[in-house]
C-alpha cells in the first residue's frame, strides 16, 4: 500500500524555548535525522506540517503550513491529509527519536482495510504515530469548524483499528517508540537512553534551560 510520511511539526514547544524539537541532538544525530534514516528506506513520499519552514526545505522536504491554523495536532493531519498524493498518510510527531521501522510497515499493513489504524500503548492512545485515510478528512474537517479537538474522539467516526500493548511489544521491546521530548528533562532523558541503545558516549551538548510555558 503507497503512504505518505508527514512529520507534524506545527506546536511552539515553549517548554523548550520555541527551540525547532526536530533539530534538537540525540546520539549523534538530530531527531529529524533520526527519523528520516527510519522513513527513506519505506516511503519516498515524505512531507512535513509546519508553519515555520526554513530547517525543513534545508533538507529537502516539501513544507506545508496548517490549513487551519491553531487546531493543533488534528488539524496538522488535516494539512497532511490534503496535501498528500496518497490515499494514507502516516503521521509522526516531530519529536519522538526512537521510530521504529518495522512497527511503521506493520502500521501501514493494519491500516489497508480501516480509516484509521492507531496504537494503544499501556498509558494511552497514540495518534501522533498512526495511519489516517484521506476517508478522516470529512469528519476531521467538521470537527475542526465545531473545535473539538481531541484526536481519540475522531475515533467513533471512522472505522478503526486499535493496535494494543501486546501486538505492540513485539515492535518496542525497550518501550521507546513513543517517546517524545517536550522538556529539558526529556531531551537529557533521550541522550542517556541514545547513549545506552547505541553503545557509545554522546558528544559533549549544551544543557536546554527549562522555559515556563505561558499558556
Amino acid at each position: 500500500m503507497p503512504w505518505t510520511a508527514a512529520i507534524i511539526a506545527g506546536g511552539p514547544a515553549s517548554r523548550l524555548g520555541g527551540r525547532d524539537k526536530s533539530s534538537l541532538p540525540v546520539g549523534d544525530r538530530s531527531i529529524l535525522d533520526r527519523q528520516l534514516a527510519v522513513l527513506r528506506p519505506l516511503t519516498d513520499r515524505i512531507l512535513v506540517v509546519a508553519n515555520r519552514p526554513g530547517r525543513f526545505r534545508s533538507a529537502g522536504l516539501p513544507v506545508v503550513g496548517d490549513v487551519f491554523p491553531g487546531a493543533g495536532a488534528l488539524g496538522g493531519i488535516y494539512t497532511a491529509l490534503s496535501s498528500a498524493t496518497t490515499d494514507y498518510v502516516i503521521a509522526v510527531a516531530c519529536d519522538m527519536p526512537f521510530l521504529s521501522g518495522r512497527f511503521l510497515e506493520h502500521l501501514a499493513k493494519t491500516a489497508q482495510d480501516v480509516d484509521l489504524a492507531i496504537p494503544r500503548s499501556v498509558d494511552a492512545y497514540q495518534p501522533m504515530c498512526a495511519a489516517y485515510s484521506r476517508r478522516c478528512l470529512e469528519p476531521i474537517r467538521r470537527r475542526i469548524a465545531d473545535g473539538t479537538l481531541r484526536i481519540q474522539d475522531l475515533m467513533t467516526e471512522v472505522r478503526t483499528r486499535e493496535i494494543g500493548p501486546e501486538e505492540l511489544a513485539a515492535y518496542d521491546p525497550d518501550g521507546l517508540l513513543f517517546f517524545n521530548v517536550n522538556t529539558p528533562e526529556d531531551h537529557e532523558r533521550a541522550q542517556q537512553l541514545a547513549e545506552r541503545l547505541e553503545g557509545r558516549p554522546q558528544p559533549p551538548r549544551d544543557r536546554i534551560t527549562h522555559v515556563a510555558s505561558r499558556r
